[in-house]
């Protein structure tokens, strides 16, 4: 027999997980936005010793273009961006009790890079800390500022995914060329109550660290310097065992989807917008007919900015409510998939009524998509 609608039953989601009293404090994601550099690259302009063109790369990845920031640009700098303007404006503008980062590619490798956001920010000298989850690092900073938040130890934390892959693609690695992108973005997660506009309902969190090689940087960490010999010129550039990590990729975000629409007593067919990590067409395809969800309810862009790892979930929410596929109070589910093994899903209801705004300019895209 099929599940009934949550609110058919009289039940709200995210009860079957830890009920929740009505008025019961709780998180709520009241805003997001973000930043991806420069002029895009289209496939076009993808270096001719890779012998690929646009028909290529469409029909293996369905990525049309990717941003690249220029030099002496990092992921701070991405981060800085996509928060500016997060924080410029209601319901985001005003002080933050903490932020959390995740990125696969820091400024540096000691320190963090969310404490030097966190003071260019002018917030002061609240907590600040990163996030190494690779590509699924937004959504676990979304359960990790959940549980801060609706613990009482905070009431307004600022989240951000950001990576600039640009700097660790081998430029003779023509598979992850065409994947990657550059990019920011950025959530405001905030105290609310049971039933608030914008309740974070539920998580599902994995990871498997036997495949810990599968996608990986082989140099600069203390492993490589213990080993007593140099590093190799190939040692300090970004590795993914492409065909592997596709099966993996299906096989998890599949299972985490299932068992998290199980927890929350949606129906695939309840879920108004499935947004999944954007790691390319063929795996957002697989997963989402694999879970039942139909094309149509899927949000995906990343035929414009490719991979941009952590960025990727926060850049499709902007970009799918500044085009109106998101509306108040809508069942959204989110997926994703990285490095480590790590995977992980997250339910919400959107939040406000959006009245979104998109800039594009020579510096950078903005996506905003204001409550």
């Amino acid at each position: 027999m099929a599940r009934r609608r949550a609110a058919d039953s009289g039940t709200e989601p995210g009860t079957r997980a830890g009920v929740l009293a009505a008025g019961a404090r709780t998180a709520v994601l009241r805003d997001v936005a973000g930043w991806v550099p420069g002029e895009p690259v289209g496939n076009e302009r993808l270096p001719a010793d890779w012998g690929v063109d646009d028909a290529w790369v469409r029909r293996r990845t369905g990525i049309g273009g990717r941003h690249r920031a220029g030099p002496g640009v990092a992921t701070g700098d991405l981060a800085f961006e996509a928060a500016s303007r997060l924080l410029a404006r209601p319901p985001a503008a005003g002080g933050v009790d903490a932020v959390v980062l995740a990125t696969a590619t820091p400024d540096h490798l000691c320190p963090g890079t969310a404490p030097a956001l966190t003071a260019r920010l002018g917030l002061g000298t609240v907590p600040a800390l990163d996030i190494a989850a690779v590509c699924s690092g937004f959504v676990y900073g979304l359960a990790v500022c959940h549980g801060l938040v609706s613990s009482g130890l905070y009431g307004r934390i600022l989240l951000v995914g950001a990576d600039v892959y640009s700097t660790w693609l081998d430029p003779a690695d023509r598979s992850a060329g065409v994947v990657f992108g550059d990019g920011a973005g950025a959530a405001l997660v905030a105290a609310g109550r049971h039933g608030d506009p914008g309740e974070l309902l539920a998580f599902d969190l994995g990871s498997d660290g036997t495949g810990y090689d599968l996608i990986t940087v082989p140099g600069g960490g203390s492993r490589a310097r213990a080993g007593g010999k140099p590093p190799g010129p190939a040692d300090a550039f970004f590795r993914m065992q492409g065909g592997t990590v596709y099966q993996h990729a299906v096989e998890r975000m599949t299972g985490s989807c299932r068992t998290l629409l199980d927890r929350v007593g949606w129906d695939p067919a309840d879920v108004d917008r499935f947004v999944p990590h954007q790691a390319n067409a063929r795996i957002l395809r697989a997963v989402a007919e694999r879970v039942g969800i139909a094309p149509q309810r899927c949000a995906t862009h990343l035929e414009r900015v490719g991979n941009t790892g952590a960025a990727s979930i926060p850049l499709a929410l902007a970009d799918a409510a500044d085009e109106g596929r998101l509306h108040p109070g809508d069942r959204v589910l989110l997926t994703a998939f990285g490095g480590g093994l790590t995977w992980g899903s997250a339910a919400l209801r959107w939040p406000g009524t959006p009245q979104t705004t998109c800039m594009d300019s020579r510096e950078g895209t903005q996506h905003v998509a204001p409550r």
